[in-house]
């Protein structure tokens, strides 16, 4: 008997993922662009959020279910008058992250609040998932839509759905150690391996969700099923690359969320067509 010359990758947590993420990297700078503004987000089932931004830290108002609270969040912008705001709100004894496209030019949002699993949730194996007729994933993410400082009217305009990612074979390069490659399946799935870095060899098929923000840029959206993970990415093909964060776990004991920044160079591959 020889000895397997390719053993088994092995998976690991969010927390060291952003440990391997963390060397020389292309994370985009954080911005302080928002620094002294308030904004209201209106979104369209009827809720308003106020947004009071500080240099590092911003208060938020919902005056819908009268809650207010205040997080440290990360700015960055891919591209002029776009900013991706991220921040971690504790909600009912467990932590969401929220994510904000904010379209300046139109006045105009995208919000992406992402859950993580509890360890129960993870103990329910996926074949008893697809008998039930439930996601594999237990990762939950839901996308609201609404203008900003104004109630949107019947005119206002909205980030939508977008196919056009579909058939692109894309390479990432997150830093000098970490590269993968994605495969856009088909509108709720994406295949993904890691070509070079800390998950090596792994590879999967997951859940994901594609809009259009602009002309070549996208907000892209990954719900893991295997390790819990939201990942969330601007994908500005025009400029070749993205920026985005990862959400899980820090470690095993589902106890400390990790929410780190991810950026990366991209590059199409190519794009398969079917007939």
């Amino acid at each position: 008997m020889t000895r397997d010359q390719h053993p088994q990758p092995e998976w690991i947590t969010v927390g060291a993922l952003a440990e391997g993420f963390a060397a020389d990297n292309h994370v985009l700078p954080g911005r302080d662009d928002l620094a002294g503004r308030n904004l209201t987000l209106h979104f369209a089932n009827g809720g308003r959020i106020e947004h009071h931004f500080g240099a590092q830290s911003l208060r938020w108002q919902d005056n819908t279910n009268n809650a207010s609270g205040e997080s440290s969040y990360r700015a960055t912008s891919i591209r002029s008058g776009i900013y991706l705001v991220d921040f971690l709100k504790p909600a009912n004894q467990q932590t969401h992250s929220v994510s904000l496209i904010l379209d300046l030019p139109r006045n105009i949002f995208t919000a992406v609040i992402g859950q993580l699993p509890s360890q129960a949730e993870t103990r329910v194996d996926l074949f008893s998932r697809a008998l039930a007729g439930s996601e594999l994933t237990s990762v939950r993410a839901q996308f609201l839509h609404g203008s900003i400082d104004a109630p949107p009217s019947a005119d206002s305009p909205q980030h939508g759905p977008t196919e056009e990612l579909v058939g692109l074979r894309n390479q990432y390069v997150y830093s000098a150690t970490e590269a993968y490659e994605h495969v856009y399946l088909n509108r709720n799935f994406y295949s993904w391996q890691c070509l070079k870095g800390v998950e090596q060899g792994l590879a999967d098929t997951d859940r994901c969700h594609y809009y259009k923000i602009a002309e070549q840029l996208y907000l892209f959206v990954w719900r893991e099923k295997i390790v819990p993970t939201l990942g969330l990415v601007l994908i500005d093909l025009q400029a070749g690359r993205t920026d985005g964060k990862i959400f899980g776990y820090q470690g095993t004991d589902f106890t400390t969320p990790s929410n780190f920044p991810v950026g990366a160079l991209a590059h199409v591959l190519n794009r398969t067509t079917h007939p």
